[in-house]
């Protein structure tokens, strides 16, 4: 979870805070005296008044980040490659006394620097507008009610209410309850701190058991660590594309830095000054460096994710939508997500001498309305429309344990007429061995139960009796939670995308198998079965996972070992959790989605969260993902292919005629007009594939260099024809601008053939790239007429006859070259890849997963410590297990 420090510019202040500060009275006095302190009774909470008045003099609940001053981050575009690169052709035009020259690159310079720093700015705001949206979110008890809000809007001596997988929003001092917190983030210690009712609650400490009641303290840079808390990651991630670019961007540095040697050569063979040559040699080198590429992911991963958040899906960090592109099996949690997430109870089953009144009275005594589960509610709504509680003595509440994933139950201690009394619900096998019941007794139980389950119901137990004795079994409960309309539909629509679903549940197997079966998912297997599977010498658990749809019987720390199992595999895995013992598996998965329901840790830990349930928007993330690799893969096969087009055309042009072709200053701006409309891409229409991308894009490589060799070789022909029948070479002006225009047209028209997969006309282009081009092709050819340095007008029809040639080659020829080449080393070669690949790749992973797991030194039962470590060793687990998929083979 990232954390901002509020004073970055004054480090020895804050860490001697931290050391040496003693805290504040407040802290160390007891309960009765800080509310007293606070002014407020913990039963009703604060007033809006009061809440208003508090925060006129506290204000909000956050820390002001420290920004970087916009003069400074804009001076900052003039350091880099590519800046460099122009400021030294500045320099050289200065010396060789080429004034014009100076201006006009100059003038370049500041233009990408703004263009950079205006997009830039653009997809800030992108970032901006996600974390208003996604925020630390807090139970706080106002005017004698519970409410949610943001954790922002909290003042000193507000009432809250603090759970499992909460983040600690404020400074809070506990007034009921007991909790188990990490401090980690905030103090370094692993092991967690066990607290008290008057014990301290540090913001930005996540509860990882118990729950109780606090009062706020302080709040905002006022907490004793100054520390506010963020659900939205602030690093820009390094992105899979970015290691493949990285590789053809020196393979390019190679093919061009071969050419110029070539020339170079040449040159000093045929006496030609070597000073004039250094600025168009800078040029064609700088021709190589990605000089829009930085700008392109920023923006392609903003938009995206812009559009994502239009359609319910917040994105924790920028590289979301890449990985999603990729995944290839999605395990979702069977609540909220395949079924409705409104448990109703649909029966009551009365044992022994009790009530159907006695069990829903017990049942509802068990449950918490604060904590707004939805199985407590299911209690309460039923216990209340059977009225169980009227006419009956008060009841107190002395201890509340809720449901914890080892002990499957929950419990409360009350008072009633001046004795205590136990009661629980949960498991029947687990309240069943609580109550003392034999083996013979729990299997007759069960078998009772079997034929709900098998109508998809699930069955709780409900227990009562003494403080310290055995309870007695009272009854059985049913409760149902329907499936979604649309999650048939979309499970089916998902697998049309080449992401199978997996459902993960803790019911029983026959309740799971049910509900799976109505969506489309028939095989359903108990989640021990691949533990045992993987336990076994030589068992292939990853044969197990391949023919199942799903598991049940699965604890939240089971959802870790599936991803593991599932990428040890070869799988790119999305997982869908919401609880705190989630987060090790969300962090793990390559996809981690937080549901709409997700505690604050769950959310920090994913990647994406939904902001609403079910699987409509995991659909949109999947296929925005793919989008936005098409745009970047379009961006790369276009990149290729010009690159060798401008190097090759001026080396073999330069071997041929003995004269450059193309001016310095025309390269130069034909590259930045080029590159900068390439921006435009981010927001191409594009339709997505319909299977899993991959980074191993070794085939579109080809593609791109055999385009780029077919362009040289027209652009070649062209300039033959020029030369013989237009007279350029007698005029170096007019070999310029015929030259220069020749490869501002080819650029302008491959951007449209390499956009599109199939041919160039199957979509339309978006009318930002049609405005982009149009205005690259019109500047351009208008630039000509204007008498700049090294350009001077051509007759209207030879323009025209350049541009015709152009497209003719581009949209005609290379089209089809393109059309019949994806086909033959793409898509045939996707054919040919064997469908299960687990057999080769199985063995191998499980060796480097038992690897990992030893070098992390983590305990995998130890759920907590595997939460802190995967948050640790995060960038360098996921660097390790993409870039072996991220990297084309040599």
């Amino acid at each position: 979870m990232p954390v901002m420090e509020p004073h970055a510019d004054q480090p020895e202040a804050s860490e001697s805070k931290r050391v040496n500060a003693k805290p504040p009275d407040i802290a160390s006095a007891s309960v009765t005296e800080t509310l007293a302190e606070l002014h407020v009774n913990p039963d009703a909470g604060l007033t809006t008044a009061e809440v208003d008045i508090r925060r006129k003099e506290h204000g909000y609940n956050e820390v002001a980040e420290k920004k970087e001053h916009p003069v400074l981050m804009f001076l900052g575009k003039f350091w880099g490659v590519s800046a460099w690169m122009l400021e030294l052709i500045m320099v050289l035009s200065a010396v060789l006394g080429k004034f014009s020259d100076l201006a006009v690159v100059g003038a370049l310079l500041v233009v990408n620097a703004v263009l950079s720093f205006m997009q830039e700015h653009r997809a800030a705001g992108v970032v901006e507008a996600l974390r208003r949206r996604l925020q630390v979110s807090a139970r706080v008890r106002r005017e004698a009610s519970w409410q949610v809000i943001p954790a922002r809007d909290l003042v000193p001596g507000d009432i809250v209410r603090v759970r499992p997988g909460d983040i600690i929003p404020a400074d809070v001092k506990l007034l009921t309850g007991a909790l188990s917190v990490d401090q980690s983030a905030l103090t370094g210690e692993s092991k967690d701190a066990d607290k008290a009712p008057g014990g301290v609650l540090s913001s930005g400490s996540v509860v990882r058991r118990g729950e109780g009641n606090g009062v706020v303290m302080l709040t905002g840079a006022k907490t004793y660590f100054g520390r506010t808390t963020e659900l939205v990651q602030q690093a820009r991630p390094k992105l899979h594309i970015e290691a493949v670019v990285a590789k053809v961007v020196r393979w390019l540095f190679v093919i061009v830095g071969a050419l110029l040697g070539v020339v170079v050569v040449l040159s000093l063979i045929r006496g030609a000054p070597l000073l004039e040559m250094v600025p168009l040699m800078l040029v064609l080198l700088m021709s190589a460096v990605p000089v829009a590429l930085p700008v392109m992911f920023t923006v392609s991963m903003a938009v995206g994710s812009k559009e994502l958040a239009k359609r319910g899906v917040l994105v924790t960090r920028l590289s979301a939508a890449e990985d999603a592109a990729t995944m290839d099996v999605l395990c979702v949690d069977k609540t909220g997500t395949i079924t409705m997430n409104q448990l109703a109870v649909t029966g009551v089953i009365p044992l022994e001498h009790a009530t159907e009144a006695d069990v829903l009275f017990a049942g509802a005594l068990a449950s918490q309305e604060a904590n707004q589960d939805p199985i407590d509610l299911a209690f309460l709504a039923a216990a209340k429309a059977h009225r169980v509680f009227d006419g009956v003595a008060a009841v107190t509440p002395v201890s509340f344990a809720p449901f914890d994933a080892k002990s499957r139950r929950t419990e409360a201690v009350v008072e009633q007429n001046g004795q205590q009394l136990r009661v629980m619900k949960g498991a029947v096998r687990t309240v069943a061995q609580a109550c003392g019941l034999k083996p013979p007794a729990i299997e007759a139980l069960e078998a009772r139960i079997s034929e709900s389950a098998l109508k998809g119901y699930r069955t709780l137990a409900v227990a009562r009796g003494p403080e310290t004795g055995t309870p007695a079994l009272l009854g059985l409960v049913t409760l149902y939670d329907p499936p979604r309309p649309d999650a048939k539909q979309l499970i089916a629509t998902l697998h049309e995308l080449g992401v199978p679903v997996k459902m993960l549940t803790g019911d029983a197997l026959a309740v799971a198998s049910e509900i799976a079966r109505g969506v489309g998912l028939p095989n359903i297997r108990r989640v021990a079965d691949l533990k045992a599977a993987g336990a076994q010498a030589g068992n292939e658990a990853v044969d197990l996972l391949a023919g199942a749809d799903g598991f049940a019987e699965v604890y939240p720390e089971d959802k870790y070992i599936v991803v593991q199992h599932l990428q040890a595999a070869g799988h790119v895995t999305g997982m869908t959790g919401d609880g705190v013992n989630d987060a090790p598996a969300l962090r793990q998965a390559e996809v981690g989605i937080a549901v709409s329901t997700a505690t604050d840790v769950a959310k920090g830990a994913a990647s994406v969260v939904l902001t609403e349930p079910g699987l409509t928007n995991i659909v949109a993330l999947v296929e925005q993902g793919r989008t936005i690799y098409q745009r970047i893969l379009t961006w790369i096969i276009n990149k290729i292919s010009r690159t060798i087009l401008k190097a090759a055309f001026v080396a073999i042009a330069f071997v041929v005629t003995g004269k450059f072709v193309v001016s310095a200053f025309a390269m130069l701006l034909l590259v930045f007009m080029t590159d900068f409309a390439k921006i435009a891409l981010a927001t191409d229409h594009v339709r997505p594939s319909k299977k899993p991308e991959t980074w191993n894009i070794g085939g579109f490589i080809t593609v791109s260099v055999v385009l780029g060799v077919a362009m040289v070789a027209e652009a070649l022909v062209l300039l033959w024809i020029g030369w013989s029948h237009f007279g350029l070479g007698t005029s170096d002006n007019a070999l310029y601008t015929f030259s220069f225009l020749t490869l501002l047209y080819f650029a302008a028209f491959s951007i449209v053939s390499a956009r599109e997969r199939r041919w160039f006309w199957a979509t339309i282009p978006s009318k930002t790239l049609v405005g982009a081009l149009v205005a690259d092709v019109l500047t351009g050819t208008a630039l000509t007429f204007v008498g700049l340095p090294g350009l001077m007008p051509l007759p209207w029809w030879q323009a025209l006859a350049i541009f015709v040639y152009a497209m003719a080659s581009c949209l005609v020829v290379n089209d089809a070259v393109k059309v019949v080449l994806i086909k033959w080393r793409v898509l045939n070669a996707v054919a040919r890849k064997p469908v299960d690949v687990t057999p080769q790749t199985s063995t191998r992973a499980k060796e480097l997963h038992e690897q990992q797991i030893r070098q992390d030194g983590r305990a995998v039962q130890d759920w907590g410590q595997a939460e802190r470590g995967t948050r640790k060793d995060e960038p360098i687990i996921k660097q390790k297990r993409t870039m072996q998929r991220a990297l084309p083979k040599e």
